[in-house]
């Protein structure tokens, strides 16, 4: 992520940004940072988790609806916008008021990690994500090795169970769905060494 050279900015002046521009940022309480595009292997596993996600939920009929990176999440605690790579909304789809293009209530998020976003997905923006009173469930995939990192948040708790799955014989449950996926679809055509 780069940061944009500018001064503090409106949440208006960072919409109307997106919009000339026709580029994504996200928004940090007047700060925007210019989003790059990923890998070979990021873009695959994006695209599996959300062919997997909507398998899954339509075979069982559920309400819930899987989005993919184009969709924006806004967190009003923090006064941040941003765009995880994948997240799942659960009944109506609550939209924030300055945006209605960004949503405001799913139950779970996805992130994809890179050498460049790894240390932020797993620290600053979970914190942020933390603020949404429907988020249940962060997974965080590696793009580079066989591993996904699942935090569940307990019932009636502040605390998140952390659960490490390892090797392309896994299979991953979404607990806050009710569903699961294997690992092989999620790592599907991808160009990962083998590991022993």
């Amino acid at each position: 992520m780069k940061l944009e050279k500018s001064p503090i900015l409106t949440v208006e002046e960072y919409l109307q940004i997106e919009r000339t521009q026709n580029a994504k940022y996200e928004f940090h309480n007047g700060k925007i940072y210019a989003l790059a595009g990923g890998t070979l292997n990021h873009g695959l596993i994006c695209g599996n988790l959300y062919a997997g996600l909507r398998k899954q939920l339509d075979k069982k009929g559920s309400k819930c609806l899987p989005f993919n990176t184009d969709v924006k999440l806004h967190i009003a605690q923090k006064n941040s916008y941003v765009y995880p790579d994948s997240m799942v909304i659960c009944g109506d789809i609550t939209t924030a008021e300055t945006d209605k293009n960004a949503v405001t209530n799913p139950v779970l998020i996805v992130e994809v990690l890179s050498k460049s976003t790894a240390e932020y997905d797993r620290g600053d923006k979970f914190h942020i994500y933390q603020k949404i009173p429907s988020f249940k469930e962060y997974v965080l995939i590696e793009q580079t090795r066989y591993i996904v990192d699942v935090y569940y948040k307990q019932e009636n708790s502040d605390l998140w169970r952390i659960t490490r799955y390892e090797g392309l014989d896994q299979i991953i449950p979404f607990t806050s769905l009710n569903i699961s996926l294997s690992m092989e679809e999620l790592y599907y055509r991808t160009t990962i060494a083998r590991q022993e």
